[in-house]
């Protein structure tokens, strides 16, 4: 049996309890967790404002080591120590062969109707998977193409917040962005993803990086990570601030948050020929536009869903940047918990006053 914390009710935080993993499948890999970080994305679903079939457990921020494989999967081993993903690939669409493998929908990477439950608990019960990994969990059953190996001198917790945050904030600005050096950013939310977007803002050379955040604690997390000007997300005149620092506008401007504010602030802060892009999961109901005077003005507006990554490619990368000592990692983890403690962590996470929680698990 492998201990899990389990969503049976929106609204009511998550339930810990026992569950058991089918055998892995051909192109699965049974992974034992050994960290997984919190996210704002997973707080959507235990919330209730996007829907999912339940029980459920969610969680999709991990790193752990492979404990078994199936028997066509050739590209971990027993023993390797791998980083999840939730954008899971099949390798053969139209989006994975022309290089764009975060839009792939992993139809391929799934079990049919017909095949085994993954994840059961007493009596039978199916316990459905949440996004593709169900990381909140001792164990994870997934398909080879949602995790990829690492180096083994990586820590666990570390490694864990690449999978989602930092690929998704890094990935923005080295892919959806393709930041030349020398051009302004301006990253509207300081969360995990937001702060990472700023720390990979300095790695490719941007000449001013401005974090926009209403809680001065953030804003300075952000300074430690990369920014060279702050600017309080809530004042007025937030978007006229940016556009005096920059001198008419960003070049990119980042909403990490997904409210309907902060887009409108992302796409105020634009120069001319400016781009925002929207990487927040935005209420269902949300919309965010250019004005006719945006468009003339060459203006874009774009999402970026889990930062564009090539996750195979991207993720190594990103974990020697942090070798390397280029990517700052341990400012973003503000706590290590047990997953006894993921209630009160994602109290924490509501009341939005710190960085990354990270699950460590014995």
């Amino acid at each position: 049996m492998t201990k899990a914390a389990i969503l049976e009710t929106p609204g009511q935080g998550l339930v810990i309890g026992d569950v058991e993993l089918a055998d892995p499948a051909p192109h699965e890999v049974l992974i034992d967790t050994k960290a997984c970080g919190l996210c704002h994305s997973d707080l959507h679903f235990i919330d209730g404002h996007y829907p999912h079939p339940l029980p459920a457990i969610p969680g999709h921020e991990a790193a752990g080591i492979v404990r078994a494989v199936g028997s066509e999967v050739r590209s971990v081993a027993v023993g390797d120590h791998v980083v999840s993903c939730l954008s899971a690939f099949c390798g053969q669409c139209e989006f994975c062969v022309t290089g764009r493998l975060a839009l792939c929908l992993g139809g391929a990477t799934r079990r049919g109707k017909d095949d085994a439950t993954r994840i059961t608990r007493s009596g039978g019960e199916t316990v459905n998977q949440m996004l593709n990994l169900s990381a909140f969990s001792e164990q994870m059953l997934i398909h080879e193409n949602a995790c990829v190996s690492i180096d083994k001198d990586m820590p666990f917790d570390r490694a864990a917040v690449i999978g989602c945050a930092v690929t998704t904030g890094a990935g923005t600005i080295f892919n959806a962005a393709n930041v030349t050096p020398g051009e302004t950013v301006v990253v509207v939310g300081c969360g995990g993803v937001g702060l990472a977007a700023i720390n990979a803002a300095k790695i490719a050379g941007a000449g001013m990086v401005i974090a926009a955040d209403p809680l001065p604690e953030k804003r300075e997390l952000a300074t430690v990570l990369g920014a060279t000007h702050t600017v309080d997300a809530m004042a007025d005149d937030a978007a006229k601030q940016i556009l005096k620092l920059t001198g008419g506008g960003a070049h990119y401007a980042i909403e990490a948050v997904g409210r309907q504010a902060s887009a409108d602030l992302a796409v105020a802060s634009l120069r001319r020929g400016g781009t925002a892009i929207i990487l927040g999961m935005m209420p269902l109901d949300c919309k965010v536009g250019l004005g006719a005077m945006d468009l003339l003005s060459g203006k874009k507006l774009q999402g970026a869903i889990m930062g564009e990554n090539h996750f195979p490619v991207d993720l190594p990368r990103l974990v020697d940047f942090y070798m390397r000592g280029l990517l700052d990692l341990d400012t973003i983890i503000a706590e290590r918990i047990a997953l006894d403690d993921i209630n009160a962590g994602f109290d924490k996470m509501r009341a939005g006053n710190s960085a990354r929680s990270v699950i460590v698990f014995d």
